[in-house]
Formats: structure tokens, sequence, C-alpha cells
């Protein structure tokens, strides 16, 4: 029993710092982004450096997509362990009382971002590939911010960015805090420091991919 309680801690911290990885991820991917919106050539010049860049492409993408996938598979396991480990039936168990919404419900808002995240490889991995493994095609270093904005002309497609984007900062107001509280770090004095940068990080990052997605249907290009 000692040993499967330790396993389970174990599997809980793995699944925390997959999560505290994937949001550093968050923070790059965002500041890149971002600089879309202010400078088509400074954007083209920081993905042509993401696209082109073998230490990034070789060695810190497939550590990502191990990552995703690993925090992705841990979280279906640690749920479904923790469905078999209640006593209680869920209807007479009132988890509102014990928990909030949020950590109630990790495992959907997860199931939708990772949705989102195969729309998002289709529209941006895969074309890469394509372009760089399949077509053999010649590198354009400016063409990355005319692709990204056509992809943000489909309002179908926008729709669901910003419902993937809901959906982060839900999983983001909890799975932030807990990722701190799993790993140990639980202070009575930073523990509240940490609970509002989480919230900020939540809510600010995931409105700043959907003011990115909605500036660029707004702003298609003209020429």
């Amino acid at each position: 029993m000692a040993n499967s309680k330790f396993s389970t801690i174990g599997r809980k911290v793995l699944m925390a710092l997959s999560g505290l990885f994937l949001v550093s991820f968050l923070v790059i991917h965002v500041s890149i982004n971002l600089v879309s919106v202010f400078s088509e050539d400074a954007f083209n010049a920081a993905s042509h450096f993401m696209g082109t860049n073998p230490v990034i492409q070789f060695a810190m993408q497939p550590v990502l997509m191990f990552g995703v996938f690993f925090h992705l598979i841990m979280g279906i396991y640690l749920e479904l362990k923790n469905n078999q480990a209640r006593e209680v039936k869920y209807a007479y168990n009132k988890p509102s009382a014990n928990s909030n919404w949020m950590s109630r419900n990790m495992i959907y808002t997860g199931a939708v971002i990772m949705a989102f995240l195969g729309l998002h490889l289709y529209d941006f991995w895969m074309h890469e590939m394509v372009v760089k493994y399949i077509e053999f095609q010649p590198e354009d270093p400016t063409r990355y911010f005319h692709e990204t904005v056509e992809k943000f002309q489909d309002p179908i497609r926008v729709i669901i960015y910003l419902i993937s984007f809901v959906a982060l900062a839900l999983h983001l107001l909890h799975g932030f805090q807990s990722s701190f509280q799993s790993v140990g770090f639980n202070n009575n004095k930073y523990t509240p420091i940490i609970k509002k940068v989480g919230n900020a990080f939540a809510i600010v990052v995931p409105a700043a991919f959907a003011f990115i997605a909605i500036y660029h249907y707004l702003n298609p290009i003209t020429h």
C-alpha cells in the first residue's frame, strides 16, 4: 500500500513537472506570436530562426512533443486511478463541496486542448514538414507572416481556436497552482502569491492568443 501511494505521488510530481515545462513553452510561443501583431519583418525573422535552427528542430522540438504526450498520458492515467479509488459513488460524493469546477474537469479541458493541438499541428507543423521534407521547397524567410494570417481568415477555425483558448484558461486556473503544490512547494507566505500569479497567467496568456487570432482575422493581407 505504501509503495502504491508513493508511486501515485511520484506520478503526480512528474505530471506537475511536465505541466510546468509546458507552461514555459506557452510563454515562448505567445511571445513570438505577439510579434506578428506589431512587425511582419520581426515575426518572419523569429519564425525563420525557430524553423531552421538545428538545436530547436532536432533537440528541443522532440523534447517538447514528448512533454505534451507524457502530460496527456499521465493525466489520463491519474484520472482513471482517481476514479477507481473512490469508495463512494460520484452522485453521493458532493464533489462541489470538496473541489472547484476546474479541478474536477481537468481531464475535459485537457481533452479540448489536445484536440486543438492536433488542429494546430496540422495547420503549422505538418505544413512545415511538407514544405521542407516532402516538396523540398527552397527556404523563404519571408513566408511565415503571410501563412499565419491566411490561416486566420477562416471564421470557423478562429472560433475553434477561441474555444480552445477558453479551455486553456480554465485548465491553467487550476493546473498552475496545483503543479507547485504537487512538487512540494506549499508555503503559507508564498502560496497566495503563486495563486495570484497563476490566475494572472491563466487569463493573460490565453487572452493574448485569442487577441492574436482575432487581430489577424480582422486584418487580412491586402497585397
